[in-house]
């Protein structure tokens, strides 16, 4: 079992920065892919980016490809999103999620789900 709870939302002004982070509980953590997803106003929840158990590895959907980066630490349990030059259509709940097994980018395959934290971007 593994619980997850996502800190560091907030409001920010476009072009600005914020570090989302995910503690999660539970010895296991060091091999769960994590990915982070988030869900927009009247929007489907979609996939953000991705890290592979290890850290070597990380996915980012193209949209935050080079403004958003991905990481871990293993020894905190710790997950991490920095987030720079934000746009307004980042405006989500984003939601950390740990899985064991499958596509990186399906939600269906990660198993563990946090509550999740609001970034407000205004323009």
């Amino acid at each position: 079992q593994v619980q997850l709870v996502e800190s560091g939302g907030g409001l920010v002004q476009a072009g600005g920065s914020l570090r989302l982070s995910c503690a999660a509980s539970g010895r296991m953590f060091s091999t769960y892919k994590m990915g982070w997803f988030r869900r927009a106003p009247g929007k489907e929840r979609e996939f953000v980016a991705s890290i592979t158990w290890s850290g070597y590895t990380t996915y980012y959907t193209d949209s935050v490809k080079g403004r958003f980066t991905i990481s871990r630490d293993n020894a905190k349990n710790t997950v991490y999103l920095q987030m720079n030059s934000l746009k307004p259509e980042d405006t989500a709940v984003y939601y950390c999620a740990a899985g064991s097994s499958g596509l990186y980018s399906d939600p269906a395959v990660y198993d563990y789900w946090g509550q999740g934290t609001q970034v407000t971007v205004s323009a």
